[in-house]
């Protein structure tokens, strides 16, 4: 094992944490070294210093928590379905019982303000797990009526042993969208965490534990896409692959699923539509529209990055929005003040700023930001908000997924080419509209492409509600008892219930 350079309890102390960081793989309810031995260090975005050197999954490492989920398949999935929901939520109340500790650990590591971290990230994790497990005993087969003499019905069975591989935006929340239907289903976990931001899911592996989660049931294995996500891909022994990220990696999964022909969810890109009619509340439009981009530095599948506005009340809107991007206050992520913090990695923010010269390059106008921010920020992941006037819906701002704060402006005449806008990009994930006009609203949330759409609001979820897209954006859906039916397959049961045998058998 390479020498440690980091000194955790100081990066603890610093952070205010109360407990050791975990920077080992969990296999099998213990956490372990890598058996290669190598670590990659997982860094603070506010300003690039080292947290923890974490331990680095490889293929013989994927082997590992494979053969561990496998032999804890039979019993978990045997176990009565109340009984697998008592541990999703003991683990519920461990993680609001870790609420503060939680939350500073994923802002430590993401950049995600420790406001957000708390109000946000913590309890929605905390409620999906509890959502789950009051399901797990309510999602149920049917019975069909069929002809004469025979009882249906259908049984829905545990797909097995399943691979997940969830992003860096999220961490913390993704563990609960991906491992709590899973789990509730009576599935088996390998999951590998994004290698830039392990450690609340490291933490929750750690929590699953002491709420009594059987070993081998949830292992996970932190490591490049390239090695150990294309290991999880491929493997013969995993039998479903979940996957968030980006369209281009989600192509490359769904090639290395082929071998044993797993079944493949993905939630992918977006490039979601934030429409503004002339008729809307304009000071709900522009503060809804602001979280829209915004929030989490505009890493987010669903953000509204393009904002398109009704020419009549476009100057004033972005008059308002405007002041308001300008006004929002950047830092420290750990300072209960800031508003939006850095980037995730210093890779991605020169990506986004890439954008802007792109911008520039194709005829577009900065409205706002396009810069890092100076003094002190500027050594850290930090992009002021940005806002970008577009030439055309085709330019490369209006039609790629920036992932960032930056936001394109387009406007539109007619409710139709609003609508063609909207619809005019290959993804379909999230999308917005604001207007008082009840039959428009329902045209465009029958009309836009995409698997969500918010009236007057934007980004809202509920562990309730289906979540995904169509299109470049994936396919199967989290959240709510689409997720269970991921998670599950359908067994048809026959029963001849009729003491005559059926005059066609033979005899």
């Amino acid at each position: 094992m390479a020498e440690r350079k980091v000194n955790l309890a100081d990066v603890a102390q610093a952070a205010g944490l109360r407990t050791p960081i975990r920077h080992q793989l969990f296999i099998g309810g213990q956490f372990v070294d890598a058996a290669s031995g190598e670590t990659l260090a997982t860094l603070n975005p506010h300003d690039n210093t080292p947290i923890a050197d974490v331990a680095l999954a490889g293929a013989a490492d994927v082997d590992r928590a494979v053969e561990a989920a496998t032999k804890a398949l039979p019993a978990w999935r045997r176990l009565a379905a109340a009984d697998r929901g008592r541990v999703l939520l003991k683990l519920a109340d461990l993680i609001e019982a870790n609420a503060e500790e939680l939350a500073r650990l994923e802002s430590l590591d993401t950049g995600h303000p420790l406001r957000d971290s708390r109000a946000l990230d913590v309890p929605r994790t905390a409620a999906c797990y509890r959502y789950f497990g009051g399901m797990a005993d309510k999602f149920q087969g049917e019975t069909i009526p069929v002809e004469a003499g025979f009882l249906n019905y259908t049984l829905r069975e545990p797909v097995g042993v399943v691979g997940q591989v969830v992003p860096w935006n999220f961490p913390l929340m993704f563990t609960s969208w991906k491992m709590a239907p899973a789990l509730a289903a009576g599935n088996t976990i390998v999951m590998k965490p994004a290698e830039v931001t392990p450690l609340t899911s490291l933490k929750i592996a750690e929590l699953m534990r002491e709420a009594g989660l059987p070993d081998g049931v949830v292992n996970m294995v932190p490591g490049l896409g390239t090695v150990a996500g294309q290991a999880i891909a491929e493997h013969p022994g995993i039998h479903k692959i979940a996957f968030t990220g980006s369209t281009a990696t989600g192509r490359k999964i769904v090639q290395a699923s082929a071998g044993n022909l797993k079944k493949v969810q993905l939630e992918l890109g977006g490039k979601g539509p934030n429409i503004v009619f002339d008729d809307a509340n304009l000071v709900a439009a522009v503060n809804g529209s602001a979280w829209a981009i915004f929030h989490n530095q505009g890493q987010a599948c669903i953000a509204g990055s393009r904002l398109i506005l009704h020419e009549r009340i476009a100057d004033a809107f972005l008059d308002k929005f405007i002041a308001l991007a300008t006004s929002i206050r950047l830092g420290n992520p750990l300072d209960a003040t800031t508003e939006m913090g850095p980037l995730t990695s210093q890779l991605h923010r020169d990506r986004v700023l890439g954008y802007v010269k792109v911008a520039r390059e194709q005829g577009g106008e900065v409205l706002a930001g396009g810069k890092t921010p100076d003094g002190d920020l500027a050594k850290g992941c930090y992009v002021e908000p940005t806002i970008v006037r577009a030439k055309s819906p085709r330019d490369r701002i209006a039609q790629e997924e920036v992932f960032g704060p930056f936001v394109t402006v387009l406007t539109f005449k007619t409710d139709d080419e609003a609508l063609a806008i909207a619809n005019g990009t290959d993804y379909g994930l999230g999308s917005g509209l604001w207007t008082m006009n009840l039959p428009r609203a329902h045209r465009f949330a029958r009309e836009i492409h995409a698997g969500m759409v918010w009236i007057n609001s934007y980004k809202r979820v509920n562990p309730g509600s289906p979540f995904g897209g169509t299109g470049l954006s994936g396919y199967g859906r989290e959240m709510g008892f689409d997720a269970m039916r991921e998670y599950t397959q359908v067994k048809s049961v026959w029963v001849n219930v009729d003491a005559q045998i059926p005059p066609w058998y033979p005899r």
